[in-house]
């Protein structure tokens, strides 16, 4: 049996839960951190809406997004932000995201935290992983570019340039 929790050197991911609604809405909520995400910043009820949808995702999927903690083995775990993998609204595929905290921004999180779902991802049988970032998103880019994804499209939402990148696990 696959384990739901992920472990690196440095963070400690974990399925997303009602127990971590206060600090998920806090991180939507906010438009630093979430004013690139796809569907921008929420409003609360948003995000009790899709926390309830992301719990349904997990039990359907066998994957869906995780928070992203410290990885402290004595003290308190600061939450860091989110990332996972969901299925795009637009039919392009499942697709892995992200989001920290600006504060947390800059110091490799985001690369070990995405690169550690699309391994996950692809450990679970899914075969295509895709993910989409601004033009003008180069910290995203470079994540994704970190951690093994290659261009595959280019195409406009709302007037913006949009990057999507894809990782794909060979079968023998």
């Amino acid at each position: 049996m696959i384990s739901s929790l992920i472990y690196t050197p440095r963070l400690i991911l974990s399925p997303i839960g009602w127990a971590d609604i206060e600090d998920v809405t806090a991180l939507k909520t906010d438009s630093q951190a979430f004013g690139h995400m796809l569907g921008g910043v929420r409003t609360s009820l948003k995000v009790a809406i899709e926390m309830g949808e992301d719990t349904v995702y997990w039990g359907c999927h066998r994957i869906g997004m995780y928070v992203v903690r410290e990885n402290i083995k004595f003290g308190h775990s600061r939450f860091l932000g989110i990332t996972g993998i969901h299925n795009r609204p637009d039919g392009r595929g499942y697709a892995l995201r992200f989001s920290l905290w600006p504060w947390a921004q800059g110091r490799g999180y985001a690369r070990e935290a995405a690169y550690a779902v699309l391994t996950e991802a692809h450990a679970r049988g899914h075969d295509r992983i895709v993910a989409v970032a601004k033009e003008d998103n180069i910290p995203s880019r470079r994540v994704l570019g970190g951690i093994g994804m290659v261009v595959e499209d280019v195409f406009f939402r709302h007037e913006n340039k949009m990057i999507m990148y894809v990782s794909t696990q060979i079968t023998l």
